[in-house]
C-alpha cells in the first residue's frame, strides 16, 4: 500500500489506459456536474411558474446567469494560476456553491438572486481548475490524454443525467425547496471525495506560491476570498438587471482578450505563439457553437414545458425531463461509439484531423435544429408536437457535442503552456459564457414572438427560431472546414 505523496513524475508514468487519480477527479466532477446540471435544468421553468416571468424575460436572465458562471470561471482560472493554486480554488468554490443552494433552498422565491450569485462565484473558482488538474495527469505529448479527457467528459455527463432528471422531477411535482436541496447535497459529496482523495494528487494543484513566505502567501489568499464574497451584491444587482450583465459580459470579454494577447506577447517564442492563436481559434468557434447549442437551458426548455406531449416510445414521461437528461444519455451511450469510430478511421489513416471535426460537430448541430423546427409538422392541432421527434433531434445534436466537446478540453491544453493552463481553461468558459448569453438574447428573441398567443401559434413561433438557428450552424461549419489548413499550420506538431 503506497504511503507516501506520489511526485509528478510518478503520476505520469501510469500504466494502463487511464491513471488512478482520473477516476477520483472523474467522481468530484460528477457531483459537482449534477449540481450545475440539476439548477441548469430548472432555472427558465423555475423564473417563469415561480417568479411570473414572461419567456423572454426567463430567457434573458437564464443566458444573463449562465454568462456570469462560465465568466468567473475565467477569473478563478486566473486567481489559481497565480495565487490560489488548483487545489484551494477548487475547495474554495465548492463551499461557497453549497452555501448558494442551500440560501435557495429555504426560501426560493425570497433567496433565488442571493443563492446564485454565490454559485456563480463558486462554480467560477471550482469548475476551470478541476478540468486543468486532469491535464496535469499525462505528459505533454502522451496520446493517451484525448481518452482521459473522454472519460473525464463521461463524468460530466452522468451527473448531468441524475442531475437533469431528479432536480426537474422534485421541483414540479415534490418540492421546490427540496429541489436545491440536493443540488447542496451532492455538491457536499463532491468535496468530501475530494478532500479524501487529493493525497493522490501529488504536486499537482499546489499553490503557485510555494515559495513565498507563509505570512505573504496567507495574506494574497485571504484578499482573494474576500474579494469574491465582497463581489456578491454586485452580481446580485447585475443578475436582477440584465442589461447590466451585457456592460459586465463585455468589459470582461475585452480585459480577457487583452490579457491573452499580452501574454502572447509575453511568451515571446513565435512557435508558441502560433499555437496560442491557433487554440483562440478553437475557442471562438466554441463560443458560435454554445450559442446556439444551449438553447437546451432555455428556449428549448420552455418549448417543452408548453408544446410537447408526454409519451416517448409508449411511455409517459415528463417532457422537461427529458429535455434536461436526454443529451446526457446520448452521450454517455455515444462516447465510447464515436471513440471506437474515430480509433477506426485512425487505423485506416481517415481520421478527420480535430478542426475537420470540430466543422463536422456544426453540421450535426444544423441537422438537430431543422429535426426541432420539423417538430411543427409531427404536431396535434392544439400546438403538442411530438417528444419523440424532439428526442430524435437531441439524438443528432449530441453527435455534434461529441465531435468537438472531449476533444475541445484537450486540444487547449495541449496548445498551451503549462503556466497558461489556467488561462487558457478560463478562456474556453469564457467562450462559453458568452455563447449562454448569446443564447439567451435568441432564445428571447424567439420568446417575443410568442407572447398572449395560443399554443399553436407559440409552436410556429419557437420552430421557425429553431430553423434559422439551424442555418447559422451550417454556414459556421462549412467556414470552419474551409479555413481549416490555415489554422491546422499554426498547431505545427499537435495532433
Amino acid at each position: 500500500m503506497q504511503t507516501t505523496t506520489p511526485t509528478l513524475a510518478e503520476i505520469q508514468d501510469f500504466k494502463g489506459k487511464y491513471p488512478k487519480q482520473l477516476w477520483y477527479l472523474f467522481t468530484v466532477e460528477m457531483w459537482e456536474r449534477f449540481c450545475f446540471y440539476g439548477m441548469r435544468g430548472v432555472l427558465t421553468v423555475f423564473m417563469v411558474d415561480q417568479l411570473l416571468l414572461k419567456d423572454d424575460a426567463a430567457n434573458l436572465q437564464y443566458g444573463a446567469i449562465q454568462a456570469f458562471v462560465y465568466a468567473f470561471t475565467f477569473i478563478g482560472g486566473i486567481f489559481a494560476d497565480k495565487i490560489l493554486g488548483f487545489r484551494r480554488s477548487l475547495f474554495f468554490g465548492g463551499i461557497v456553491m453549497i452555501l448558494g443552494n442551500l440560501l435557495i433552498a429555504f426560501a426560493p422565491q425570497q433567496m433565488f438572486y442571493f443563492g446564485i450569485a454565490f454559485s456563480i462565484i463558486g462554480t467560477g473558482f471550482f469548475k476551470p481548475n478541476i478540468s486543468s488538474m486532469v491535464g496535469e495527469l499525462y505528459h505533454p505529448h502522451d496520446s493517451r490524454r484525448d481518452a482521459g479527457y473522454g472519460l473525464f467528459y463521461a463524468g460530466i455527463n452522468v451527473g448531468g443525467l441524475l442531475g437533469g432528471a431528479l432536480c426537474i422531477y422534485l421541483g414540479k411535482y415534490v418540492s421546490w425547496n427540496l429541489c436545491f436541496m440536493a443540488a447542496a447535497v451532492v455538491m457536499t459529496l463532491g468535496l468530501l471525495t475530494f478532500l479524501f482523495t487529493k493525497k493522490h494528487l501529488g504536486p499537482i494543484g499546489e499553490s503557485p506560491l510555494a515559495t513565498l513566505p507563509a505570512p505573504k502567501r496567507m495574506a494574497r489568499e485571504i484578499a482573494v476570498y474576500v474579494l469574491s464574497l465582497a463581489s456578491i451584491p454586485l452580481i446580485f444587482i447585475m443578475v436582477k438587471n440584465t442589461k447590466y450583465t451585457d456592460y459586465f459580459m463585455y468589459t470582461v470579454g475585452a480585459a480577457a482578450v487583452g490579457y491573452f494577447i499580452y501574454e502572447v506577447i509575453k511568451v515571446g517564442q513565435a512557435n508558441i505563439q502560433k499555437k496560442l492563436v491557433a487554440a483562440f481559434s478553437f475557442i471562438f468557434f466554441y463560443f458560435l457553437f454554445n450559442a446556439i447549442y444551449e438553447q437546451s437551458g432555455g428556449s428549448l426548455s420552455l418549448f417543452a414545458k408548453d408544446n410537447l406531449g408526454h409519451n416517448l416510445l409508449g411511455i409517459d414521461i415528463d417532457p422537461n425531463i427529458v429535455n434536461n437528461s436526454s443529451n446526457t444519455f446520448f452521450v454517455i451511450v455515444l462516447s465510447p461509439v464515436i471513440g471506437l469510430l474515430w480509433i477506426w478511421l485512425a487505423k485506416r489513416k481517415i481520421e478527420p484531423n480535430t478542426l475537420i471535426k470540430f466543422g463536422i460537430g456544426f453540421l450535426f448541430l444544423a441537422a438537430s435544429f431543422y429535426l426541432f423546427y420539423y417538430t411543427r409538422f409531427f404536431a396535434t392541432a392544439d400546438g403538442i408536437a411530438s417528444l419523440n421527434v424532439f428526442t430524435l433531434a437531441y439524438f443528432v445534436t449530441t453527435i455534434g457535442e461529441l465531435c468537438l466537446g472531449p476533444i475541445g478540453m484537450s486540444i487547449i491544453t495541449k496548445l498551451s503552456p503549462k503556466r497558461l493552463f489556467g488561462m487558457m481553461m478560463g478562456l474556453w468558459f469564457l467562450a462559453s459564457a458568452f455563447g449562454q448569453l448569446a443564447a439567451g438574447k435568441l432564445g428571447a428573441e424567439i420568446s417575443k414572438s410568442n407572447e398572449g398567443a395560443s399554443l399553436l401559434d407559440k409552436l410556429h413561433a419557437y420552430t421557425d427560431g429553431y430553423y434559422q438557428l439551424a442555418t447559422y450552424s451550417l454556414v459556421a461549419g462549412v467556414i470552419l472546414i474551409c479555413i481549416s489548413p490555415v489554422i491546422r499550420k499554426l498547431m505545427q506538431d499537435v495532433k
